[in-house]
């Protein structure tokens, strides 16, 4: 991309899109296009129409989705499946229909089968059933997906799709109703030892595994592919690193200074018993991850704790 080019961030107030802003600006590119979802209604495909014929953008970053943790997957399924249909469907049509010279969809490490191997292969996509908790949202992505291997094989599109494993960092969401585990874990941590509460709840057993990625690290991923990559399979980004949600909470209680005790609440729903992304291939293209977990975690906290809810906790 040249340094002048138009690119547009769909999704750049989340906490993708805001990463890849951020990257996009200190690389030196000076012709971001962004819009609020106030501005710009990306379900209406009349509007992202408009938006194309008047902006004409030369490159496309689609970060924007409707996310949220198991609770908020679990509840606002209607939501879920519609939002992120309509979403990607009007951008990936509408960079067809004003000629975008490439664009990248981003997805998420839930569209893998429940009980896919491990750690999980692109290949692995649609062989078998989805954890049913996030379901909905695991199928609008990977039509994503399916949609920008069908504009490129019927219109010569350059679209391509990165699946990142689960982020952390700079405007994530630390809402307790829908926000995923790591923030959550901080809130609740951060409230309990602001409260001086001898003990913190968990959801689950503790045993599921997770990877985590700064989203530093993944914007700086999505510019390394929209810079390298012209294949049709998408690619998988993470670290190739887990640990249990056990470990994680030990983790974050370190940072955060919280010396109690963890308990552990089986009712409440595990998700997935593990999600480790296969990462080779990324790796095989020269890109691997420079943000240490618990490092990233200080980082987040450092900024987070001066937050409204963090100081009236």
């Amino acid at each position: 991309m040249e340094k002048n080019a138009k690119i547009f961030v769909a999704g750049h107030r989340g906490m993708v899109g805001s990463a890849i802003v951020r990257r996009l600006k200190s690389m030196g590119y000076d012709g971001i296009i962004t819009r609020t979802s106030k501005e710009l209604d990306l379900r209406s495909q009349s509007a992202v129409d408009d938006f194309f014929h008047s902006e004409k953008p030369e490159y496309v970053f689609l970060a924007a989705a409707k996310v949220g943790g198991i609770h908020a997957n679990n509840v606002y399924r209607a939501e879920f499946l519609y939002d992120n249909l309509m979403i990607e469907s009007n951008i990936i049509h509408c960079a067809y229909l004003h000629g975008v010279e490439k664009l990248l969809f981003l997805g998420s490490s839930c569209i893998y089968p429940k009980l896919a191997p491990q750690p999980l292969k692109e290949e692995s996509l649609l062989t078998g059933l989805l954890e049913p908790t996030n379901e909905p949202y695991a199928i609008a992505k990977i039509a994503g997906i399916k949609l920008c291997e069908a504009y490129r094989s019927q219109y010569g599109c350059n679209f391509i799709s990165a699946m990142p494993t689960n982020l952390y960092g700079p405007n994530d969401n630390y809402d307790l109703n829908n926000s995923h585990v790591l923030p959550a874990l901080i809130r609740k941590f951060h409230s309990a030892k602001i409260g001086n509460e001898s003990k913190v709840e968990i959801w689950g057993s503790g045993t599921p595994k997770r990877e985590f990625l700064h989203v530093d690290d993944l914007a700086e991923a999505c510019l390394f592919l929209m810079g390298n990559y012209n294949g049709e399979l998408f690619v998988n980004v993470g670290t190739g690193l887990d640990l249990s949600i056990r470990e994680l909470a030990e983790v974050i209680a370190e940072v955060i200074g919280f010396n109690g005790e963890l308990v552990f609440n089986t009712d409440k729903p595990d998700g997935t018993p593990r999600k480790l992304m296969d990462v080779s291939r990324i790796h095989a293209m020269g890109w691997k991850h420079k943000i240490d977990l618990k490092d990233g975690i200080a980082a987040v906290y450092s900024d987070v704790k001066n937050m409204e809810w963090a100081l009236q906790a």
